[in-house]
């Protein structure tokens, strides 16, 4: 399936609207030897990881939510937010 990083990118925060809500930045590239997308998440100099394979994009880019990939950004949200505060954080 062909698609730009823009439009991966546009697909993941409409279909995770946590991740602007709580602003968080995020950046995209693809990784050739692991044949995934890398997501940085970024938030006041706070910076998680993801890898997204080209499997769950593809499936991404068709409208099916990836559990593995929202349960990573739920924890992400909660965890950056942690750090940043120094407080346990509840996401409304």
């Amino acid at each position: 399936m062909g698609y730009t990083l823009i439009a991966l990118e546009d697909k993941i925060l409409s279909l995770y609207p946590e991740i602007e809500k709580y602003g968080i930045t995020t950046r995209f590239s693809f990784d050739d030897e692991k044949n995934a997308w890398v997501i940085r998440f970024d938030k006041g100099g706070v910076s998680r990881y993801a890898f997204l394979d080209k499997k769950d994009a593809d499936d991404c880019i068709d409208g099916n939510i990836c559990i593995y990939l929202g349960t990573l950004i739920g924890f992400y949200v909660k965890e950056i937010e942690r750090e940043l505060t120094g407080r346990n954080f509840v996401a409304a």
